[in-house]
């Protein structure tokens, strides 16, 4: 399976990155990953609500370029459904049974996500009510989809 991770801006902290490289490493075991990183837009401070939609726009449109039709969009959105790691581990597994062969999993900026975005997703997955720096979440996200893997496997992992 191809598992794509499409998110807003670059992770410019080395400890972020460095646990991103380990992440893809173990699961390059289990699945064809890929990274794609669209540009973000500079947000000022005190920026109207209009600035902040425009904004979402650009970095929306840039995401839905890397998109494919035939993928199966799981939206990482706060207002999602929340799972656990097993549960997660079950609908990649179920996924793959009904032939889904690619997942793309969209990590918006700062500002959140487009709608239009939004409106692409299969699935919208929270990961809690709390908001996190995109950057972390890409590595808390690449170590669920490796437990899931793991899981799925019959392989032990960290409870």
């Amino acid at each position: 399976m191809k598992i794509t991770v499409l998110c807003v801006g670059k992770v410019k902290e080395k400890y972020f990155t460095g646990a991103i490289e380990e992440y893809a490493k173990r699961l390059s075991r289990y699945c064809k990953l890929e990274i794609i990183e669209v540009a973000d837009e500079k947000t000022p401070d005190g920026a109207s609500a209009a600035l902040e939609e425009q904004i979402k726009q650009k970095e929306g449109e840039r995401l839905l370029k890397y998109i494919p039709d035939d993928a199966y969009v799981c939206i990482l959105a706060i207002n999602g459904k929340q799972l656990t790691s097993e549960a997660l581990s079950e609908k990649i597994g179920e996924l793959g049974v009904r032939g889904t062969s690619h997942i793309v999993f969209v990590i918006g900026g700062s500002l959140g996500l487009w709608d239009e975005v939004t409106k692409k997703g299969d699935f919208l997955l929270s990961f809690s009510k709390m908001t996190f720096p995109h950057q972390l979440m890409r590595v808390v996200l690449l170590e669920q989809i490796y437990r899931a893997y793991r899981i799925l496997n019959g392989e032990p992992y960290h409870k």
